[in-house]
């Protein structure tokens, strides 16, 4: 299966979290969608690797994803090394996306890092003769990262103030990771917070506000994009009346 937009992150809900408004927008919009996580998340403080399989597979329902594997890497040892990206490679072969998307390479969590470059990596390598992996060879378009840093002035933020509901209800499937009992026994984390949904909100109406829109999500291209059109490109999206 063809895919138009494959994305890669290192465990499950890290996705949803960081593109799952935009994921659910393609999804409306008639693009083939799929994920690929790199590891179970069996190495998180909360939640064991079963449970959070069972609730990926409820955030993938949610999001309407075409596809979503898993490629069982060791969660929190994560490497960018030939295994992983021939690993990748696969993947994007496999699905030919014109378009990927992965973690900014400057993500604070080290399993983040690593995904943005072994993805970024595996994109290029799959587009050679002799890199011998199943499935003609295949180099995506465009890399898009998400997950900017707040420091970071993003190549664009996409509006997802119609899809906002669906993407909390994908990032809710992933129960065991949030706050449910202040007596719960389990690690506090940063997603397990009281505050942490408040602050999630917080960042996606500061993006929003960049655009006029009331929810955004960042990304970011290391690429210059060529234009034919500037007035396409410009022309405002229509908006339904508020």
């Amino acid at each position: 299966m063809k895919l138009d937009v494959l994305a890669f992150a290192a465990h499950p809900d890290d996705i949803e979290l960081g593109a799952g408004g935009t994921l659910i927008l393609l999804v409306r919009q008639g693009y083939r969608v799929g994920v690929v996580d790199m590891a179970r998340g069996e190495f998180g403080s909360r939640g064991d690797m079963e449970t959070r399989m069972r609730e990926c597979a409820e955030a993938t329902r949610i999001m309407g994803l075409a596809v979503r594997e898993n490629l069982a890497l060791p969660d929190g040892h994560l490497q960018n090394d030939r295994e992983t990206q021939l690993r990748v490679v696969e993947m994007i072969r496999k699905y030919q996306p014109d378009i990927v998307l992965t973690h900014h390479w400057d993500a604070p969590h080290p399993d983040h890092q690593v995904t943005s470059r072994a993805v970024a990596d595996a994109c290029y390598l799959s587009g050679l003769v002799k890199i011998h992996v199943d499935g003609p060879r295949w180099r995506p378009r465009y890399v898009v990262y998400h997950q900017v840093p707040p420091y970071v002035v993003p190549s664009f933020v996409v509006d997802i103030s119609d899809v906002w509901d669906l993407k909390l209800q994908a990032v809710l499937a992933y129960r065991s990771q949030f706050f449910d009992d202040p007596q719960n026994p389990q690690p506090e984390t940063a997603l397990s917070r009281p505050d942490f949904l408040g602050r999630l909100e917080a960042r996606a109406r500061f993006y929003g506000s960049l655009i006029g829109a009331k929810y955004g999500e960042a990304f970011v291209l290391k690429e210059v994009i060529p234009v034919r059109d500037l007035v396409a490109l410009l022309r405002p999206p229509e908006r339904r009346p508020q």
